[in-house]
């Protein structure tokens, strides 16, 4: 398995709040796997922060480009600003 430490900008599409697509690195990807939410440590959450990364802000999955290879991300953002963080493959 390799790591990849990245982060790119990628084009995520919801369904029903949950991924099921993506464009990354110039491919389309379709996720093969069920999402796993990934939320902030209370460490890492400033307490003044009122609304901000309390909830949701990333997801691990597993996605397959076109030529069948799969590659494991997490991505972190919102809507309109999703980066994939870190990969395996």
């Amino acid at each position: 398995m390799t790591h990849t430490a990245t982060a790119t900008e990628v084009t995520l599409w919801l369904v029903d709040e949950t991924p099921a697509r993506m464009f990354y690195a110039g491919q389309r990807w379709t996720v093969t796997d069920t999402p796993t939410r990934l939320r902030g440590s209370v460490w890492s959450i400033d307490p003044d922060d009122v609304g901000g990364r309390r909830g949701l802000f990333g997801w691990r999955f597993q996605a397959t480009n076109e030529t069948r290879e799969s590659i494991v991300f997490d991505v972190y953002g919102g809507p309109g600003e999703w980066h994939v963080h870190r990969s395996w493959s």
